[in-house]
């Protein structure tokens, strides 16, 4: 079946490693990106779900399509909880899993783009770099970081307490943040906004920033 599959796939455009093994499966996983996993679930050693439990819990997030002979509901659950992002019951007709593995790829790219740009403002994800009229501009990583995820939020007001729990990952708030967040903000606006126009990065009072062409609010 896995000799059947990489033929299939490779006439269709795609490169593919083939892991006949839970073990391999798990080793080329944290040894090299993907753009998707085709997981089975019935796999010598460790099966697919042991698999697909491990590397969720270690962050790795390539989207998994599970292959099964199980048509329970249980079985189906129970790999939608551990993270597969999708399944496929054996056997199955080959344009059928041709087109889920389209739909996950679709779904994933807003998320793997690498470069973001607003009016003159860019940033490359890839080389962590930052211009504005064509012009560098030097960021320290938290800024970086601070920039990616407005442009993740390109256009949608961004609370304080959001950029807590995602940016200093500070989700009880024992210790206000506000006066940290307000302070790298003025530093991020000053690089991003100091000496061009239009400004960009907005504060929208009692609520937070945004990112956006247009007035200030």
């Amino acid at each position: 079946m896995a000799s059947a599959l990489r033929e299939g796939l490779e006439a269709d455009g795609h490169a593919v490693r083939v892991a006949h093994t839970g073990e391999e499966g798990f080793y080329l996983l944290n040894a090299e990106p993907f753009d998707l996993a085709l997981l089975d679930v019935m796999l010598p050693g460790h099966d697919g779900f042991e698999i697909l439990s491990t590397i969720r819990r270690r962050g790795i997030k390539t989207p998994v399509l599970l292959l099964t002979s199980r048509d329970a509901v249980e079985d189906r659950v129970r790999g939608l909880d551990l993270g597969a992002d999708d399944y496929l019951v054996k056997p199955f007709a080959f344009p059928e899993l041709l087109a889920r593995i389209r739909a996950l790829t679709r779904r994933g790219h807003p998320l793997l783009d690498e470069r973001f740009k607003l009016a003159d403002l860019e940033l490359d994800r890839a080389r962590r770099s930052v211009t504005r009229s064509g012009l560098p501009i030097d960021l320290t990583p938290r800024e970086f970081e601070l920039l990616e995820y407005f442009f993740l939020n390109r256009g949608r007001v961004v609370s304080r307490e959001m950029l807590a729990r995602d940016i200093w990952k500070e989700t009880a708030r024992q210790t206000p943040l506000d006066n940290v967040i307000d302070a790298q903000m003025v530093r991020l606006r000053k690089k991003i906004d100091g000496q061009f126009e239009p400004r960009l990065l907005q504060t929208v009072r009692g609520v937070g920033f945004v990112l956006r062409e247009g007035e200030d609010a």
